[in-house]
């Protein structure tokens, strides 16, 4: 057995790990993820680079983008998405974890905290990086590898909010494409995701905090 083939078993080995724990919900899945993640760059002796984490040509232009597109998303998923899910399902997203949220400025600031830290940079890290990473090692850079590498990892990364509803997971797949989007439009650098990940999330906290929960317009 080739060094090439041995590397792509030990990525198909990491790639069922990160499978069963985010599938089981294993402990905190992102958290485990990145666990896997520090063994397998350490094991391979490879720079955190390698999953995206790089100095953006501009950072103004990356934020500017990255927090018009966020906004946009969010529209989109409010505008069209949850709509067309409420009528499909029969259900709305589950914001019971943000029941607290109306009103509350200690919690909004409390899960802004945690939405910067463990959301937007701890699942890109997870997600978009180290899993996209072994997708990548499996499937290649051609265009359909790339493909199946977004489509599998948006996959996951939507099961991974399975407590927000069948309406929740669909909205989160579909935001992983839109992470997944930027990453590549700004040259495989994941601060691009990590910031529309953040942006997306406090934009969404920020109105829930003022107005409640919002299923949809119309």
């Amino acid at each position: 057995m080739n060094r090439e083939n041995l590397w792509k078993i030990i990525a198909l080995i990491e790639l069922c790990a990160i499978a069963t724990t985010v599938i089981l919900d294993l402990w905190m899945p992102t958290l485990v993820i990145i666990g896997l993640m520090i063994v397998s760059l350490r094991i391979r002796r490879q720079p955190i680079t390698t999953v995206g984490i790089k100095r953006p040509q501009s950072w103004l232009r990356m934020i500017g983008f990255t927090f018009v597109c966020a906004f946009l998303m969010q529209l989109f998923d409010v505008g069209l998405v949850m709509p067309i899910m409420n009528r499909l399902t029969g259900k709305t997203i589950d914001y019971s974890g943000f029941a607290s949220l109306h009103g509350n400025l200690g919690q909004l600031l409390l899960i802004l905290a945690i939405s910067w830290t463990l959301a937007a940079v701890g699942e890109e890290l997870a997600y978009r990086g180290y899993l996209q990473k072994m997708l990548g090692d499996l499937f290649g850079n051609s265009l359909p590898g790339i493909l199946l590498t977004v489509a599998l990892s948006s996959l996951l990364f939507g099961m991974a909010h399975t407590e927000q509803g069948v309406t929740g997971v669909v909205v989160t797949t579909i935001d992983a494409l839109f992470f997944s989007w930027l990453k590549w439009k700004f040259g495989n650098n994941l601060w691009a995701s990590v910031l529309a990940h953040g942006f997306d999330n406090s934009i969404g906290l920020i109105v829930f905090y003022f107005t409640g929960p919002i299923y949809g317009l119309w």
